[in-house]
């Protein structure tokens, strides 16, 4: 029970450790004692109401008033006395188990003398690491309740968990150690894992994987069991991106029937039913990204403006995102000029069914290719061939545009609705370590996910055939496409880079982000396939701004910048050496030989030249590598909550700011705020030169083999040719992917939390 005396002591010990005058407080729970429960939300209620720039700790002190609400509630749930803090390992995890909410995998996976010497390791303390926020996001969606929603699980306790899911098949003679050094890792919050793992591990529901990605084949089939496969995976907690780019634009033939075809809009619409109708375990709609090209003839029929407000309603898809994916003849033409500087650049859009009909490219196997299938190259500017003879063609049907008409269009709705996102298709597959899969100029990635930081090869998946079999049922086959799965966890910059534990973070989260490959059971067959094929995983970072701060780096600087380069080629060093040191171990990836990796074509391309560097090549030559992508950066924003810092690369919301969600609103202040933070903190995101932002990402991008999560913060009043600089700018600069546009006109955007690790 929480006493008088309990309160006082938590307050006292707070106040000692965070330097905070409590006098008023203590005097407060002395004078006005009601009863236990009651006075400790008085003085949490007072303590959050504290919380403010000049007193940014009180964070803290509410911290720790909550966990007394913690400790209480899971003493008397458990049955075991509150002084006690944590209960009885063994016991929780055995009664969640007979109560059908953990797996029964723990139980039969570890002895009770095992789970008694990890009980051993869990560090009450380390839950003095929260500030209020934190602890409150991981207390209200993460730990483990009953069905009745009572708390039965503490925070060190669901470290542990995850850390014996994640290493349940290692090796008996290593294993309780690696879950020891994951411990380690989760409980100092040094690192988080994605949503899904941090939410469901251990547990008898949902999965581990945070965004899938899946390309709609051009029938009718694909498209309503695409539509299936998204469902399944919503109702699992996947975010999904979907790519549209091959489907046939509206007035195209079906059938040789002249103009039947009603376009993407329609399949698009029933994909936005999907998503708000399947909703996420319960809590939230499902969420999704449809990305088309800006070849593609529906561009500018619907597509851009599927989330505006203005337009035929019939003709709009509010609840989701969406991206466009952007080859670079594009830019070139946006930057076409007469003589008086007026924009003159062409753009044509084509459908990409009669680009197959009429242009006869075929591939090695016979199979028809469009547009979409060609990429350029450095030395081969392939995609732009293919373009220009289409454009060349007599016969086959376009729509013609300025190139600016169509950029406008996108701004527009960019400063709207914050999307659609950009997806540099030919900087992507330039840079994909895979591309080996493919003849040359050949594309393998057609999109991003929901948040635009995953890039891994992708193909459609379609029938080909149906049959009875000998017990009279109907049985379809499918030939499975390469459906992108991402695995996501992220480093906390501000807790890992200042006290030097990266060479030995990184392995373990490595190890971790692997395992989840094998332990997660997908829904979607072809996804399962694709992750165990590819083994790709994404680890990113969080924390950025956090890390300029503790380290007095101006944003608006060189020293940002160069500091970008250093820290992510240092983190790649290290993601990359992690990854053959498990091949060495367990293999390599099973579509390793003759990729960029296994060449070296990788290291030259990001000339990587130094002496480690040639050692670790020469080391990924002779084991291989066991993931065939390695780091992404997510948008981190709950989880870097939980983990006491800042989102992602973005730079801060402000100094001092209202956090509000539907079921909590209170004050939050800039991580380790002081006299010496604020001034590397006080120009926040709206305030801050994004030219620096897009060089900074172009320094950190040079080390990501993959993409970043990577948001543009703009004026509502911003000039189309302002934001338009940025665009080409960043385009320039190299970035794969961009983001949101978020304009200080739009709402706080709800994004999908699958991604944030």
């Amino acid at each position: 029970m929480i006493t008088q005396s309990s309160i006082l002591e938590t307050i006292e010990e707070a106040a000692k450790e965070y330097h905070i005058d409590a006098s008023a407080l203590i005097n407060q729970v002395k004078e006005t004692f009601v009863s236990e429960s009651e006075t400790n939300e008085q003085a949490l209620f007072y303590a959050l109401n504290r919380i403010a720039m000049d007193e940014p700790n009180w964070t803290y002190m509410a911290a720790r008033l909550y966990l007394n609400e913690l400790y209480e509630k899971a003493a008397r749930n458990r049955g075991y006395h509150r002084s006690s803090k944590y209960g009885e390992f063994h016991m929780l995890i055995k009664s969640l188990s007979e109560k059908g909410i953990y797996s029964t995998n723990l139980l039969n996976s570890y002895s009770k003398q095992e789970i008694d010497e990890l009980a051993r390791e869990i560090k009450p303390e380390r839950d003095h690491l929260f500030n209020y926020i934190g602890l409150f996001l991981l207390a209200d969606r993460y730990l483990a309740k009953d069905h009745e929603r009572n708390v039965y699980e503490l925070p060190q306790e669901r470290f542990m968990i995850i850390a014996m899911t994640l290493m349940m098949h290692e090796k008996a003679s290593s294993r309780l150690q690696l879950v020891k050094e994951a411990y380690w890792a989760l409980s100092h919050l040094y690192m988080t894992v994605a949503t899904p793992t941090l939410a469901n591990a251990g547990k008898n529901f949902g999965q581990l994987s945070s965004c899938f990605i899946d390309t709609v084949d051009d029938s009718l089939d694909g498209i309503y069991l695409n539509n299936w496969d998204i469902a399944r995976l919503s109702k699992d907690g996947g975010g999904i991106g979907i790519y549209y780019g091959k489907v046939r634009a509206l007035g195209s033939d079906i059938k040789k029937f002249k103009g039947n075809s009603s376009g993407v809009i329609p399949w698009i619409k029933l994909v936005n039913d999907t998503a708000v109708s399947v909703d996420q375990l319960g809590q939230r709609q499902g969420a999704i990204a449809i990305y088309l090209d800006l070849f593609h003839k529906d561009i500018m029929n619907g597509f851009l403006d599927l989330k505006t407000n203005n337009g035929d309603e019939r003709r709009k898809a509010h609840d989701l995102f969406t991206g466009v994916t952007v080859p670079d003849l594009f830019m070139e033409r946006l930057q076409e000029t007469d003589e008086m500087g007026r924009s003159i650049g062409e753009w044509h859009t084509f459908c990409p069914h009669q680009v197959k009909q009429i242009m006869g490219w075929k591939d090695d196997n016979g199979r028809s290719l469009g547009l979409e299938d060609f990429f350029d190259e450095t030395d081969h500017k392939c995609f732009t061939e293919k373009y220009m003879e289409a454009v060349n063609h007599p016969l086959l049907p376009r729509k013609t545009y300025r190139a600016m008409d169509i950029m406008v269009r996108i701004m527009v709705a960019q400063l709207e609705t914050g999307t659609p996102y950009l997806f540099y298709r030919d900087e992507v597959n330039r840079q994909n370590p895979n591309k080996h899969l493919l003849g040359k100029g050949r594309t393998a990635i057609f999109c991003s996910n929901l948040c635009t930081e995953i890039a891994q090869n992708m193909s459609a998946t379609t029938i080909i055939n149906e049959y009875q079999d000998e017990k009279g049922n109907l049985v379809i086959v499918r030939k499975p496409g390469d459906f992108v799965v991402c695995n996501l966890s992220s480093i906390n910059l501000a807790k890992a880079v200042p006290t030097n534990v990266l060479n030995r973070l990184i392995p373990i989260q490595v190890r971790m982000l692997d395992n989840v490959i094998d332990i997660n059971t997908i829904t979607v067959g072809q996804a399962q396939q694709t992750n165990q094929k590819f083994r790709a995983i994404g680890l990113g970072t969080f924390g950025w701004h956090h890390l300029l701060a503790l380290k007095k780096i101006h944003w608006e600087s060189e020293e940002a910048v160069q500091y970008a380069d250093k820290l992510y080629e240092e983190i790649a060093y290290y993601t990359i050496r992690s990854s053959m040191e498990l091949a060495k171990e367990k293999g390599a990836y099973s579509q390793f030989q003759g990729s960029e990796w296994d060449t070296g074509a990788y290291f030259k391309r990001k000339q990587y030249t130094s002496e480690r560097w040639s050692q670790l090549k020469t080391a990924i030559k002779k084991y291989g590598i066991r993931n065939g992508w390695l780091m992404a950066i997510a948008p981190n924003s709950s989880t870097a909550k939980i983990g006491g810092s800042t989102d992602g690369i973005d730079p801060l919301y402000a100094v001092e700011y209202a956090e509000e969600k539907k079921n909590f609103k209170f004050k939050v202040t800039a991580p380790d705020l002081n006299h010496y933070t604020y001034d590397y903190y006080r120009r926040a995101r709206h305030q801050l030169n994004q030219l620096w932002s897009i060089r900074q990402n172009a320094a950190r991008q040079r080390h990501i083999d993959q993409s970043i999560s990577f948001n543009l913060y703009v004026k509502h009043d911003i000039k189309a040719k302002e934001l338009l600089a940025l665009h080409l700018e960043g385009w320039k600069q190299g970035l794969k992917t961009t983001y949101y546009v978020r304009s200080t006109s739009q709402a706080e955007i709800e994004e999908c939390e699958a991604c944030h690790s």
